[in-house]
């Protein structure tokens, strides 16, 4: 047997793994099942005979399961899609039928009591339910799992106050998880200490994956869409830690959706719902002096219709969503300390409010075939459609200066799930096209307006006024195959395998800036009576231009991706339940592994005497197509554990530990390619206020003809990779992972006839291994700081270009977070029986990072310091010590009255310490002193009108930020300053109080 006494460079690497491969090693055989949204129905016939069967029938589609009772009284029926059944058991003769509802990747627990057996007699048979009795409730939450687990059910979808129908909102009334949305619109969930992009979303056990760009889930970076149509979703579970070995590419939360399926009755749904300014209050920033209320409106559409083809055996489901939104912004001067008082008239007219548009439209379509008790086949296609207009307003940007922006994905699931009494196999072949383009408005001169009074290097930002400079396409593209196989045969376990495929072309283009940019100083020309923008002399044009012999195209990468695991859900007892796993992932990147550092870059490389003795070996980063493999030591186990105190789901200890990884974002990896296609170039032009050595390789005496871009190309050609920019990858990168560990304890209690379910439990989290992009540039004598005055803060060497080149980025693993978190929860269901229900989550958070704003804004980059060796964690930005959410719902005389509020206490943001002195800065964490940092409660009020046909008819209203509470978002982090802790600006997030008009008909 192999021994596990290596120890690894990196040591967090090795945990749990020895005690994973030993238990491997000995004996942990068969195998599995993936991202399972199937639920699973288990429990015990006490005093059956010989031949006991159980039966699940789904009472919407007729799908029929059976399952045979085992010697021991045990059985299992799997793969059963949620939704409401009937369950038969028949016993010695005798039979008895419950009725109960499955949730999505739920496993249920229903126990019968088999009296001796009584005579059939012919009239009478298996009809006589008196000797066979249900001895635990059926309908019962699941708290055998091992998982930080909580669902958010259909009727929590239909509810709760939301704006957005972003169904991944409702995710935040989870312990742990933070939806936000952003004063941009943009939405993105999270979890813990680290950022979005940890997250996956699995819809039908299928991952949603971006691996381009940065959200996590595809399509929703920096998007003020949703992801997948809210109407398709049934309902969803969100897994905040310590998740089985069937989830992939995760190091965050993981949620996973079931989409709605048709049934044998015909239905359907449309809804539309509006706002406008006129039913919102103004934002803060609009109750200013000389403020505007802009012109806004949201307004949101679809409809949805399911049922069947051909009875009990082929249904269809199909639906359409689309959001329109036109949303208010604000230019302003950038620069706080600039009157706009001292504006031009040309330039004060672009001044003030305006409106930026947003358009979205979603398909989902699904077919579902059971040809048999066996065979159940799906096919679903999902569209979305999205363009946007983005980097306008809230600041500097005029309209002419933003972008356009497209954001569209398309993807479709072959899903085939075969069952027999002990096995299950489900096989999925998936297809995907997702891309994100935006364009420049308008392209042309981009002038960069600066007040140089205050910054007289590079100026503060006035006005960004002519052409864009955003110009990008990202996209993944491509094939996937799935099949996961569950085995209920082995008495006390379930044992899955699963092993995952997929060809997935990823690509990145980013010609940044698009257009050329001039600076512009605004005071330099108003002293030269210079007053109008087609007269304004620039001293500085920042340009990229195609290097000689690069192509200009994309970086694309055809990526194979392969990922298996098995697992053994083991029910040792009737009371003790243990999760073991183990996945591993392997993912080859072309365009990383085979990329060759260019020659001349190279010689330039190793012959800079500055870098011979310094902290990193340049060699480390110079790829021959040959030294640079993919990582190939993934191994992540999971354990995990559920102790039954009494043996009847009510009071049940949970844990355990585990390691998942994730990958490293394609975005970051083509830079490398890019930088040494593209190449950013900067030319001075000699001014008053900014003199230079005209004559030299990067000054010039100011001349109109360099408004021409084929002039400045011109520029570029003749001087090849004069300050471009170059970014290396280390050779020998590795993938982004997580460790978890968890504890805690669930109780089912009743408290006031009402049944409750509470959790409590403790959970750490450790990341490792982000991607750190740092300077490389080093001093002749190999130092990195060093200024004039000896300060050894801001004093980075960027005067020290690689010779004939420019600066020198370099990329590596080094970003890491830690977490520990209490995680409180207590729920009563809403149910028509009882019809009302509350949502309690409480959050503790004790989290740090080693580069601030991880959590917060995915800062990845360093250039204060050399590495992030030796740095302090600090709290993490963006992540509140307490956040309570708490919602509502109750239902009476056909109306329907929701709530949601929303506490918790201030955000740590990212600032710098320079009370020491300029020269002795240092990385610091401020948190604003106030007791609540964001507080929003929501309500909404719904009625259901019965029309006396089949046809019900809704009207809805919600009241979002019910008191107007300003949610500020930018403070003075100065802390040298006495204006410490003071708003340093007027932006708060959205939205101030808004009320929103539903209107809907039900089928």
């Amino acid at each position: 047997m192999k021994h596990c006494t290596h120890i690894s460079a990196r040591p967090a690497r090795r945990l749990l793994s020895c005690a994973l491969a030993s238990w491997l090693l000995i004996g942990a055989a068969p195998l599995a099942h993936a991202q399972s949204t199937s639920a699973t129905l288990r429990g015990q016939v006490s005093g059956a005979g010989q031949g006991a069967t159980v039966t699940a029938t789904n009472t919407a589609t007729g799908l029929s399961r059976t399952a045979r009772v085992g010697a021991d009284g045990s059985y299992i029926v799997g793969g059963l899609p949620p939704g409401p059944y009937r369950v038969e058991v028949v016993a010695d003769g005798q039979a008895s039928s419950q009725a109960l509802t499955l949730q999505v990747g739920q496993t249920a627990t229903l126990n019968v009591d088999a009296a001796p057996s009584a005579a059939v007699t012919p009239d009478r048979g298996a009809t006589d339910l008196s000797t066979v009795k249900v001895t635990a409730p059926p309908v019962i939450a699941e708290t055998r799992t091992s998982e930080v687990a909580t669902y958010v059910s259909q009727q929590q979808i239909q509810s709760l106050p939301q704006s957005s129908r972003n169904f991944l909102a409702f995710a935040d009334i989870v312990p742990g998880m933070i939806f936000e949305q952003s004063a941009d619109g943009s939405a993105r969930l999270r979890s813990g200490a680290q950022n979005g992009n940890g997250i996956n979303v699995f819809i039908d056990g299928v991952g949603q994956k971006n691996y381009v760009l940065q959200g996590g889930v595809s399509g929703q970076d920096s998007s003020s869409g949703n992801p997948f149509p809210q109407l398709a979703i049934g309902e969803y579970k969100v897994i905040t830690s310590n998740y089985k070995a069937e989830y992939d590419q995760i190091s965050g939360a993981a949620v996973t959706a079931l989409t709605k399926s048709g049934t044998n009755a015909f239905k359907g749904q449309f809804f539309w719902d509006y706002t406008t300014e006129k039913w919102r209050d103004r934002t803060y920033a609009e109750e200013q002096p000389g403020g505007v209320k802009v012109p806004s409106s949201e307004e949101q559409f679809g409809a949805s219709f399911g049922g069947p083809i051909i009875q009990d055996r082929l249904f269809f489901f199909a639906t359409y969503e689309a959001k329109r939104i036109d949303r208010p912004r604000t230019v302003r001067v950038g620069d706080t300390a600039f009157d706009p008082a001292d504006l031009t008239p040309e330039l004060a007219n672009y001044l003030g409010p305006v409106t930026v548009p947003f358009e979205q439209d979603s398909y989902f379509g699904k077919l579902t075939l059971q040809a048999n008790e066996n065979n159940l086949i799906e096919l679903s296609a999902k569209i979305r459609d999205e363009t946007e207009l983005t980097n306008v307003g809230d600041g500097p940007n005029v309209p002419s200066y933003g972008s356009d922006k497209s954001n569209d994905s398309k993807r479709f699931d072959l899903r085939w799930q075969f069952s027999n009494e002990n096995w299950l196999n489900d096989l999925h072949l998936t297809h995907e096209d997702d891309a994100w383009s935006p364009r420049p408005i308008s392209f042309g001169p981009g002038y960069q307006i600066r007040n140089n009074l205050v910054n007289t290097e590079d100026g503060n930002a006035i006005l960004n006024v002519g052409g864009g400079a955003d110009y990008q396409d990202k996209a993944q593209k491509g094939d996937g195959l799935q099949n996961d196989l569950t085995f209920y045969g082995l008495q006390g376990h379930t044992i899955k395998v699963g092993v995952k495929y997929k060809d997935v072309e990823v690509s990145s283009l980013q010609r940044n800036p698009a257009s050329p940019q001039y600076s512009v100083d605004y005071y330099e020309n108003l002293d030269a009576g210079n007053t109008t923008l087609d007269s304004f002399i620039p001293y500085r044009v920042r340009f990229q231009s195609v290097l000689p012999g690069a192509e200009e195209g994309a970086v694309k990468s055809k990526n194979k991706q392969f990922g298996l695991y098995v697992q053994d859900d083991w029910q040792v007892n009737d009371r003790l339940e243990l999760n073991l796993g183990v996945r591993y992932d392997y993912e080859k990147t072309p365009a990383y592994e085979d990329f060759v550092t260019p020659q001349g870059l190279v010689t330039a490389l190793q012959g800079w005497s500055n870098i011979q003795n310094t902290d990193y070996n340049i060699n480390d980063y110079i790829s021959t197509g040959s030294n640079r493999e993919a990582d190939k030591d993934n191994w992540a186990p999971r354990l995990g554990f559920s102790y039954d105190l009494a043996g009847d789901q009510r009071h049940v200890i949970f844990g355990g530990a585990g390691r998942s990884y994730d990958r490293n974002l394609f975005d970051y990896l083509a830079l490398e390619q890019i930088s040494t296609s593209f190449a950013p170039y900067t030319y001075n032009f000699d001014s008053a206020n900014h003199p230079c050595d005209v004559g030299t390789t990067t000054c010039l005496a100011w001349d109109t003809s360099y408004f021409d871009p084929a002039n400045l190309d011109a520029l570029a050609a003749a001087n090849p990779n004069l300050g471009s920019e170059v970014q290396l990858l280390n050779n020998d990168l590795k993938t982004p992972y997580s460790d978890q560990f968890s504890v805690g304890m669930r109780n089912i209690v009743e408290l006031a006839g009402a049944q409750w379910n509470t959790s409590a439990a403790i959970a750490h989290v450790r990341s490792y291994d982000g991607l750190l992009f740092t300077l490389g540039n080093r001093n002749p004598d190999g130092s990195f700081h060093g200024c004039d005055n000896g300060a050894q803060w801001s004093c980075a060497p960027f005067d020290q270009p690689i010779p004939g080149y420019g600066n020198l980025l370099l990329v590596d693993n080094a970003i890491d977070t830690k977490l520990n978190q209490l995680l409180l929860s207590a729920d009563k269901a809403y149910t028509e029986q009882s019809p009302w229900g509350v949502t309690i989550a409480y959050t503790f958070s004790d989290a740090k990072e080693n580069r601030l704003s991880t959590a917060a804004t995915n800062e990845h980059y360093l250039f204060d310091l050399p590495s992030l060796d030796g740095q302090s964690f600090l709290r993490s930005a963006g992540v509140p010590r307490q956040r309570l959410v708490m919602t509502a719902m109750a239902g009476v005389w056909g109306f329907t009255l929701s709530s949601k509020l929303t506490l918790a206490t201030p955000e740590p943001i990212a600032a710098v310490d320079c009370r020491a002195g300029d020269g002795n800065c240092k990385f610091a964490s401020y948190t604003p002193d106030h007791t609540i940092g964001y507080k929003q409660l929501d309500m909404a009020l719904e009625k259901v009108f019965d029309t006396g046909t089949s046809v019900k008819m809704r009207v809805r209203g919600d009241v979002f930020n019910v008191f107007d509470w300003n949610n500020f978002t930018q403070y003075n982090t100065d802390y040298a300053s006495a204006l410490l802790g003071t708003r340093s600006g007027p932006d708060t997030r959205w939205p101030p109080r808004m009320f929103k008009l539903s209107f809907g008909l039900d089928w």
